[in-house]
């Protein structure tokens, strides 16, 4: 068995992967045990993987995983954990914003006892302050919503003992959100606080619109307070509507002036009904995935699979 194995989810990274694969070496080849990297295409319409197959061939510590398609980061993601014969397993991006060379200081850390080492960002570079102030508003609301406590301003980047993705890779569920499950598992875990840089090259594949999905699924998959939300929001509602007919009442028994015009009505109306339409979404939310987990599809399909000494079946 090795000592490491690195999970690197890839998707159109032609541009960085390179570059990616000779830092991630360099680092490597500073720790204290043997490794192997565990590049896995999500469907890139790129270069990246034909880049990677030709890597592969020069360097017996590098394997490749081409999915069938796209199917996201996390089943890509989770794909490395089942793949990974390391002792300890380390998550980490290709676009370089996230320093390899922090590896060797979480090994370290690791080395002492620790289950679990995550990267926590003290500082991010090269990102708009709209990006910044999103990105800190995205984590300490998610961790406001879930029932287990999530570290903020950290994200996939970690380093986990064997143990510890075993653990997350009994975990059956479809949606998964793999920093959630991490910190769900237990274990002795610690922060390594480094400093994230800009992009190396290429683009971001978390836009806002997929940063709010993102959400959703962190939330629905670990907590169930919207729902309770919707149920207090309603009690409140009804309150208030039953104050505002008191005084409607009160107006037509003991004065002259009764609200005039459809106005008010209106307005009532719609509010409410903005309210049934939101709390209903919320239950749509909660029951696609029910949905989703009771199809029992799988989260990944393997296209191929390269430079792995036996097959599995993963």
């Amino acid at each position: 068995m090795r000592v490491y194995s690195v999970v690197i989810p890839v998707y159109n990274e032609e541009e960085v992967i390179e570059e990616s694969y000779k830092r991630l070496t360099a680092a490597m080849q500073d720790m204290d045990g043997s490794y192997e990297l565990i590049f896995v295409n999500d469907g890139s319409r790129d270069a990246t993987a034909s880049i990677i197959a030709d890597i592969l061939k020069k360097d017996s510590n590098v394997r490749l995983i081409n999915f069938a398609r796209n199917f996201g980061h996390m089943p890509a993601i989770t794909a490395g954990m089942r793949y990974a014969k390391g002792e300890a397993i380390i998550i980490i991006d290709a676009d370089l914003q996230d320093p390899p060379e922090a590896l060797p200081a979480m090994a370290a850390l690791w080395r002492k006892g620790n289950d679990v080492v995550y990267g926590k960002r003290k500082e991010r570079l090269g990102e708009t302050r709209f990006k910044r102030l999103s990105a800190s508003l995205f984590y300490r609301f998610i961790n406001s919503m879930v029932n287990i406590d999530l570290p903020v301003d950290t994200g996939e980047f970690r380093l986990m003992d064997r143990k510890v993705c075993d653990a997350v890779n009994e975990l059956d569920e479809k949606n998964r959100y793999i920093r959630g499950l991490v910190s769900w598992v237990g274990f002795k875990q610690v922060a390594y606080e480094y400093t994230r840089v800009e992009r190396f090259a290429g683009t971001t594949k978390y836009p806002l619109k997929k940063m709010i999905s993102f959400a959703m699924d962190a939330i629905t998959a670990f907590s169930y307070k919207p729902l309770k939300l919707a149920t207090t929001l309603g009690f409140c509602i009804s309150f208030f509507s039953f104050i505002y007919l008191l005084v409607i009442l009160w107006q037509v028994f003991f004065t002259d002036t009764t609200i005039t015009g459809w106005a008010s009505t209106v307005a009532i109306i719609l509010f409410t009904q903005g309210i049934v339409l939101m709390i209903l979404g919320l239950m749509g939310e909660y029951i696609g995935r029910i949905f989703e987990e009771m199809k029992n599809r799988p989260s990944y399909i393997v296209m191929e699979a390269m430079g792995f000494e036996d097959d599995k079946n993963i």
